[in-house]
C-alpha cells in the first residue's frame, strides 16, 4: 500500500456533529475503530452522522477521493460503537476514536477501498497515533468488536497494506490447535460470548474464506497474532 508523500499536508474539513459526549471512566484513548459508511454518497454520510435525531457519529470521515471531515473533537465521545466488546470492555466509544470510511457498502454495492482513500486513512491515523497511546493490536474494525452485528470495513478492506504502513498487526500463520480457538480469540480481545467471533476473525485476517469455522489456518493466524502482540514495543 502506498504511503502519504513525504512533505504531503493532511487537508481537513471541519462539520461538526451535535452527536457526542463526555468520555465515560478513565476516559483514556487507546482505541481506534475503522468502519464503512454503508450509504450511497459521502453527503447522504454526513448528513447522517451530523444528525441530532439519528444519535452517531464518528470522529472523522473520509470520503472515497481523500477528502477527510473531522465531526467530534478526538477528545470527546462520538458516537459509533453502538453495542460493543474488546478486550472485557463494553463501552468501546468512551476509549476509542473512529474513523468512517465512505462505502456503498452491503446496501448499495460494496467494493473495494481507493488508493486516495486509503493514503488519506494513513496520513490521518498517523497523526492520531502521535497524539494518542494505541497499541496496534486495539486498532480494529467495527465487525471486531461488535462482531454478531456489523461486518465493517469488510473483506475487502486492506488491513495487511495498512499493517506494512505501520498502522495495526497482520499475523504470520504459527501452528495451533482449532480446537484451542476460542480461547485464542478471547485472548486476542473479541467477545467470548459471540457466536460469530470466527467469522469476525477471518473478515479481518482471513477475508478469502469467511465461513465462521475454526479450522487449522484460522487458528494458525489467531496463534500467529498472539505471538506480534506478546512481542515487546520499542
Amino acid at each position: 500500500m502506498p504511503s502519504l508523500k513525504p512533505g504531503s499536508a493532511l487537508e481537513i474539513e471541519d462539520r461538526p456533529s451535535p452527536n457526542f459526549g463526555v468520555r465515560k471512566g478513565a476516559g483514556h484513548i487507546d482505541m481506534l475503530v475503522l468502519h464503512y459508511t454503508d450509504t450511497a454518497s459521502a453527503e447522504g454520510a454526513l448528513s447522517i452522522l451530523t444528525d441530532p435525531a439519528k444519535e452517531v457519529s464518528a470522529h472523522y470521515l473520509i470520503d472515497e477521493d481523500g477528502t477527510v471531515y473531522r465531526l467530534v473533537p478526538e477528545e470527546a465521545r462520538a458516537w459509533h460503537a453502538g453495542l460493543s466488546y474488546w478486550r472485557g470492555d463494553r463501552d468501546v466509544n468512551s476509549r476509542s476514536i473512529g474513523i468512517e470510511l465512505q462505502n456503498p457498502g452491503e446496501r448499495f454495492g460494496y467494493r473495494a477501498f481507493p488508493e486516495t482513500q486509503m493514503n488519506a486513512l494513513i496520513a490521518l491515523v498517523q497523526g492520531i497515533l502521535s497524539r494518542w497511546p494505541i497499541p496496534a493490536r486495539n486498532i480494529v474494525g467495527h465487525s471486531d468488536i461488535a462482531c454478531d452485528r456489523k461486518h465493517d470495513p469488510g473483506h475487502l478492506f486492506d488491513w495487511s497494506g495498512l499493517a506494512r504502513a505501520g498502522i495495526g498487526l497482520w499475523p504470520e500463520p504459527v501452528a495451533a490447535s482449532p480446537e484451542d480457538l476460542p480461547v485464542m480469540l478471547a485472548e486476542i480481545g473479541y467477545d467470548p460470548d459471540c457466536a460469530r467471533a470466527v467469522e469476525a476473525f477471518q473478515r479481518h485476517y482471513r477475508p478469502s474464506r469467511i465461513d465462521n469455522l475454526p479450522d487449522a489456518e484460522t487458528a494458525g493466524l489467531a496463534s500467529g497474532l498472539l505471538r506480534l502482540i506478546a512481542q515487546p514495543t520499542t
